[in-house]
């Protein structure tokens, strides 16, 4: 079984999550019989992952495909030192992304007025 780390979230609440083998083979080591405690808050911790999903909407918000919505998935790895890291999917780094747009969204108030 995999190791336990234990983040503190900002409000003082535990967060445990079970930790993963990397391929180096290193493993959690904590002392005595509880979880390893993180450096960092959980929030803390996930401040990376929140920063550069606010930096891929900027890209797909603000280019000229103008969707109506984004939406982003991070597969995200918890480490008692780094924190959180974007997961390595199959090859690269987890990351996707879902652009969408209305029909009724793309219309001007002109063409809707015209179809009534």
């Amino acid at each position: 079984m995999d190791g336990l780390m234990q983040f503190t979230t900002e409000d003082g609440a535990a967060v445990v999550v079970e930790g993963v083998e990397d391929e180096s083979g290193a493993r959690l080591v904590s002392r005595g019989n509880g979880p390893a405690q993180a450096a960092r808050t959980f929030e803390s911790s996930l401040e990376g992952v929140r920063a550069a999903a606010e930096s891929a909407l900027r890209v797909f918000r603000d280019g000229a495909l103008r969707p109506d919505a984004v939406e982003l998935e991070f597969g995200v790895k918890l480490t008692a030192e780094a924190g959180a890291v974007i997961a390595k999917g199959s090859a690269e780094g987890h990351l996707v992304v879902k652009l969408s747009w209305s029909p009724e969204q793309g219309r001007t108030t002109a063409e809707a007025a015209d179809r009534s």
